[in-house]
């Protein structure tokens, strides 16, 4: 069953912000995470992915591994 996450919880556990999670990009590739008008705040996804399309779909389907910690 697909995850019904739809904001981060690290974000908001370590931030105290509730931010959509949102595909970002950092230089060792596509993840899901979260931002402000600063900047990204979490990494919320485990994983890396190859390219935005992949981390789209893998929010869509709840196919991605949520971090434990920042």
């Amino acid at each position: 069953m697909p995850k019904t996450v739809s904001s981060g919880p690290l974000a908001r556990e370590y931030a105290g912000v509730s931010l959509p999670l949102e595909i970002l990009r950092s230089a060792a590739g596509y993840y899901i995470g979260t931002s402000d008008a600063e900047g990204p705040v979490s990494r919320e996804s485990l994983e890396y992915f190859k390219d935005a399309a992949a981390a789209q779909q893998a929010l869509d389907t709840g196919c991605w591994t949520q971090r434990r910690y920042p």
